[in-house]
């Protein structure tokens, strides 16, 4: 049997290519999932739902599917964490909501089904923020456990950074997949809007809601959200068009070098100064291979325009929540629920074309680069767990609707990481993959 530290080492495709060979059993790797989960738990609350014995049952119903020589998925014998949002038939999906305590849904969701067609393993239910928004759960940092996590995807960033799982999917409406990837050390990746059916997640702003993938490497990140990619007559943001072979293009190398642009995002004067001195020191290192520029003036407005559209969105589709039990949510929920109920319809429809507006501005640029760079938070995870950390160097990109990922780059004095964010045109999720993979073979290759 393999060492089950070992197993815990492993990136997802490596994993995944030792469980087709046979080299490793998918039971194997499950009972190294559950003895990390059991060490780390107590300390990291990363976990809304878990059951050992229904992922030992999964595994040795794939083991024996293996056995029989037929097919296997592209995820076979995979462990994936599932944010608390994304409905699981007969598993309790709760909202991280005390008004939906014993919410059990009675069919999956379009990308459980996805997972489970593809031979993942269900691992479990991760812990987000209330309703998905701001008002924190208890998960901590596994760098720092004084330190959060990030938002709203909390548990499944901090379960893959803290070795329970190769793979963990969450949603992100403002920051909510970049933010926590770069808390927590690790790969996120928010695909275009619309690559991936939302059918069955909790839906807080049709927007700007976007389900995203967390893994080590960005080729671990093309691997899943490949298997998730696709369209569905029941979200209307998903259109009827092939889906790109993202892992294969992931892992080739670009034709020639990437050209990144360096973009000060709104709000880059009030980024941490360590923030300010490792870009510097990554501009010197790029060289050539990177230009600054600035965004258009109008860009200016992009955090309280996506805002409107989230807060209006968020009034519509939480309205039963207030109206059941008010005095059961969070403040900062509430909060957002009564600016949202403020807000005029005719500045809500105008905030709505904005996001169109403001990605034809981008269109200069992506002409002269291969993709955006730019933090992917404001600094470190701040300290304490009520605050989640700031969305302002997210929720742009989730505005416009453009694919991003980010890496982890930089360690603070405090030994926290800080992440490096890539953006790229609408539809180009591929090659954005591609360019990141390429930039962390750099970054290695560099000694960052």
């Amino acid at each position: 049997m393999a060492n089950k530290a070992d197993i815990l080492m492993l990136d997802a495709c490596t994993l995944r290519e030792r469980l087709a060979t046979g080299a490793l059993t998918a039971l194997e790797v499950v009972e190294a999932s559950i003895e990390r989960i059991e060490a780390r738990e107590p300390e990291v609350h990363a976990w809304a739902w878990f059951d050992p014995e229904f992922a030992r049952h999964q595994a040795r119903q794939l083991d024996i599917h293996r056995q029989t020589g037929r097919a296997i998925g592209p995820l076979h014998g995979l462990p994936v964490a599932l944010k608390d949002i994304i409905d699981t038939a007969k598993i309790p999906t709760e909202n991280g909501c005390e008004l939906d305590r014993g919410r059990v849904p009675i069919k999956d969701a379009a990308i459980v089904e996805k997972l489970k067609t593809a031979g993942a393993i269900i691992m479990g239910k991760t812990v987000t923020t209330e309703l998905a928004f701001m008002q924190a759960g208890p998960t901590c940092n596994p760098h720092n456990l004084a330190h959060t996590p990030g938002g709203s995807s909390s548990g499944s960033a901090a379960a893959v950074a803290d070795g329970m799982v190769p793979l963990a999917v969450g949603t992100q409406t403002g920051g909510s997949v970049i933010r926590p990837a770069s808390y927590c050390g690790i790969t996120g990746f928010k695909p275009s809007f619309g690559a991936i059916p939302r059918t069955g997640v909790l839906m807080q702003s049709p927007t700007l809601d976007t389900v995203g993938v967390f893994a080590r490497t960005p080729a671990d990140a093309a691997l899943i959200a490949e298997v998730l990619f696709g369209y569905d007559e029941a979200d209307s943001a998903t259109r009827p068009e092939p889906t790109p072979a993202l892992l294969d293009i992931a892992r080739s190398e670009p034709p020639i070098k990437p050209i990144f642009a360096f973009v000060k995002p709104p709000g880059w004067d009030d980024a941490d100064p360590q923030l300010h001195a490792a870009f510097a020191e990554l501009a010197e290192a790029l060289g050539d291979r990177m230009f600054e520029v600035d965004l258009p003036a109008p860009f200016g407005d992009a955090a309280m325009l996506r805002e409107r559209v989230n807060f209006a969105e968020m009034a519509r589709y939480y309205y039963s929540y207030g109206k059941k039990g008010s005095d059961r949510l969070g403040p900062l929920t509430l909060e957002a629920l009564s600016k949202g109920n403020a807000i005029l319809a005719r500045d809500y429809l105008a905030a709505l074309d904005w996001g169109d507006v403001l990605y034809a501005g981008l269109d200069e640029i992506f002409d002269r680069c291969d993709a955006i760079i730019c933090p992917a938070a404001m600094g470190t995870a701040p300290e304490g767990l009520e605050f989640t950390g700031s969305a302002l160097f997210n929720g742009l990109w989730t505005f416009v609707g453009a694919p991003a990922i980010t890496i982890p780059a930089f360690t603070a004095e405090n030994g926290l990481p800080m992440g490096v964010q890539l953006v790229a045109a609408r539809g180009n999720d591929a090659r954005l993959l591609r360019n990141a993979n390429w930039f962390q073979g750099w970054l290695t290759d560099a000694g960052a």
